[in-house]
């Protein structure tokens, strides 16, 4: 007879994902991982095969809410400066928190890469969805002239998840959002 699982296997994602954050793959182990999840070892091989099967599943729920909710926000501002400088800004105060945790996206690709191709993939997902849109705001920007026509809206918004991915490793050495937020100006002087 099958034992049907006994835990929610949402907020145990949503746990290992904090724990990844903060720690990193390669030092957590499953140990850590079972004490925090309050779950058997057996339990967690079930669920998602082994830790980094975990590990993906943390980083999808990464992806299906925290980055999920930043590309909304971008989305519904009212102007693509104010809009952009939020999406910044709200990236920047995140990662500084816990003593600079950066970014788990980020923190997945120095960590991980170039040796794991899936987490290439997702991250590369994620950074792709966050390219694309940004090229809408800003293609939607230039039509109504709030930034200048010359821009490659392409260029302007692989330039600004490049920008992003650097303050987001700048917030592990420096986790201080009111030296790290000054230069969301600077990027954004490239709109004009």
């Amino acid at each position: 007879m099958v034992r049907t699982r006994e835990f929610d296997t949402e907020a145990a994602v949503s746990r290992a994902m904090e724990l990844f954050w903060s720690r990193g793959y390669e030092a957590t182990s499953v140990r850590d991982l079972t004490r925090h999840l309050g779950i058997g070892q057996g339990s967690l091989y079930a669920a998602f095969g082994d830790k980094e099967g975990l590990y993906r599943a943390a980083l999808e729920y990464y992806r299906t809410t925290l980055a999920a909710a930043a590309l909304r926000s971008l989305k519904e501002g009212a102007d693509a400066r104010s809009a952009i400088r939020t999406m910044l800004v709200e990236r920047v105060r995140i990662a500084v928190e816990d003593d600079g945790r950066g970014c788990l996206v980020v923190n997945a690709a120095c960590e991980r890469l170039p040796e794991d191709a899936a987490t290439r993939r997702t991250v590369r997902d994620m950074q792709d969805a966050s390219r694309d849109a940004l090229v809408e705001v800003l293609r939607i920007a230039a039509e109504r002239g709030e930034i200048a026509a010359r821009h490659d809206p392409h260029a302007l918004a692989a330039f600004l998840v490049t920008f992003l991915n650097g303050l987001l490793v700048s917030a592990k050495i420096t986790p201080d959002a009111s030296t790290l937020e000054p230069l969301v100006e600077v990027a954004l002087a490239a709109l004009d």
